[in-house]
C-alpha cells in the first residue's frame, strides 16, 4: 500500500498499461495454443475431440481469474478502501 501512495499519477497509468499488456498476451496466447490444440485433437485422434477440451477448460479457469483480477485490480483494493475511508463515504471507527 505504501508503494502505491508514492507513484506519480504517470507510474500509475504505465502499471495500468503493462497490466493490461500482459492480460492480451495471455489471451492471444491462449487462443493460438487452444485453436491449434485443437486441430491437432481432431486431426490425429479418434473421432471427436479427445484430450483439447481438458486443457482449454483448465487454461480457461485461469484465464477467468486473470481477467477479473484485472476488472477488480486486486493490488490496489486496499488503497482505494483507505482513499475512500479519509476522504469520503462511509467511515468506520474501530476501538484498538
Amino acid at each position: 500500500m505504501a508503494g502505491l501512495e508514492q507513484r506519480t499519477p504517470e507510474q500509475l497509468a504505465e502499471r495500468e498499461a503493462r497490466y493490461f499488456e500482459d492480460l492480451m498476451w495471455h489471451v492471444g496466447t491462449f487462443a493460438i495454443i487452444n485453436a491449434f490444440l485443437w486441430f491437432l485433437d481432431l486431426w490425429v485422434g479418434q473421432d471427436g475431440a479427445q484430450w483439447a477440451y481438458w486443457v482449454t477448460v483448465a487454461w480457461g479457469i485461469g484465464l477467468a481469474f486473470h481477467v477479473l483480477a484485472y476488472l477488480i485490480d486486486g493490488r490496489s483494493i486496499s488503497h482505494r478502501r483507505v482513499d475512500r475511508l479519509l476522504h469520503g463515504g462511509r467511515h468506520h471507527h474501530r476501538m484498538t
